[in-house]
């Protein structure tokens, strides 16, 4: 077989794969995010603090939080209300215990424990909807006063939560 020839059929192969290739829907993420095309705005109401022990800036640092992490990790236009996608639902626990006991029966550590119901709602999409409480904590040194570690854990619980919801809602793994 010539040069020619073989650069023929090199060339035909080459031509039937990329037009099998052009037919197919690729999406690449290196985020991992996973958002319809066809989805282009979020909103997020309000999550009112209806836990038994109500934190004053609690709620208003769980909306912003989660705003700030759907704004920096996708390209969704806020929404004022009734976005493609929305979440909604309100703050349902936040309490504190001992978790490890020493030997005289004391708390040798405590566990700050919030917890979260969130209605997501996915209007292009709504096999992808959801309405799930989420929970997460953070233990500290019984020797400290809540009210002195209390915005430090409160804004590591927050994060874990809002990354929580935000994977369920936009991470298709």
């Amino acid at each position: 077989m010539g040069k020619t020839a073989q650069y023929t059929r090199i060339t035909a192969v080459l031509a039937i794969f990329l037009a099998a290739l052009a037919g197919c829907k690729v999406s690449y993420s290196f985020s991992g995010v996973n958002i319809s095309p066809e989805v282009q705005t979020y909103s997020v109401e309000y999550f009112p603090n209806r836990a038994a022990v109500v934190q004053a800036q609690l709620s208003q640092e769980f909306t912003n939080t989660l705003m700030d992490k759907i704004q920096n990790n996708t390209n969704l236009d806020l929404a004022s209300d009734g976005g493609d996608v929305s979440f909604s639902g309100e703050i349902t626990g936040y309490e504190t215990r001992p978790t490890a006991i020493t030997g005289n029966e004391t708390a040798a550590r405590n566990r700050l424990t919030i917890t979260v119901r969130v209605k997501y709602t996915n209007v292009v999409e709504p096999e992808l909807d959801y309405d799930q409480s989420f929970s997460r904590y953070e233990d500290y040194d019984a020797s400290q006063n809540l009210s002195d570690v209390e915005n430090e854990l409160i804004g590591l619980i927050v994060e874990n939560l809002v990354e929580d919801i935000f994977n369920k809602a936009f991470i298709s793994w």
